[in-house]
């Protein structure tokens, strides 16, 4: 079955009822098929972009809903080459991660609000699709 690789933006915006894409998040959500993946490092830029009284809630949902991919430590070299490749987007930390682990897994798909994904390739060229924006 495939995966679909989870940027901050919709989680973000899942729990988040005031932002601009919660209708779209919770509506995506409910309608996903395939398991969603993603990293600690998702993970922490989303509780830093939460207010603190929803930062447990988000956590506690993670840990069911999420696959939580563990090898970001042996990704590190490669996360340092894409964001030297894409430091004029620029690419920060949490975008590389998700495209080295999408590299390593062979995941295609991501979903994310960030436009920059549309420009990232992995090694072998591919881009990823974005299935959270379907329009």
């Amino acid at each position: 079955m495939p995966s679909i690789a989870a940027d901050a933006g919709p989680l973000v915006a899942l729990f988040k009822g005031a932002d601009t894409y919660h209708s779209e998040a919770v509506a995506f959500l409910g309608s996903l098929r395939d398991p969603l993946v993603t990293n600690i490092v998702v993970i922490a830029e989303v509780t830093a972009l939460l207010a603190q009284r929803f930062q447990a809630d988000f956590l506690d949902w993670a840990a069911g809903a999420l696959e939580i991919d563990e090898h970001t430590v042996g990704d590190l070299p490669r996360i340092v080459a894409i964001m030297r490749k894409y430091g004029d987007l620029p690419a920060d930390f949490a975008d590389a991660s998700l495209v080295a682990m999408c590299e390593r897994r062979g995941i295609a798909a991501v979903a994310t609000l960030d436009q920059h994904f549309d420009v990232y390739r992995t090694a072998d060229r591919r881009r990823l699709r974005n299935v959270f924006f379907r329009g």
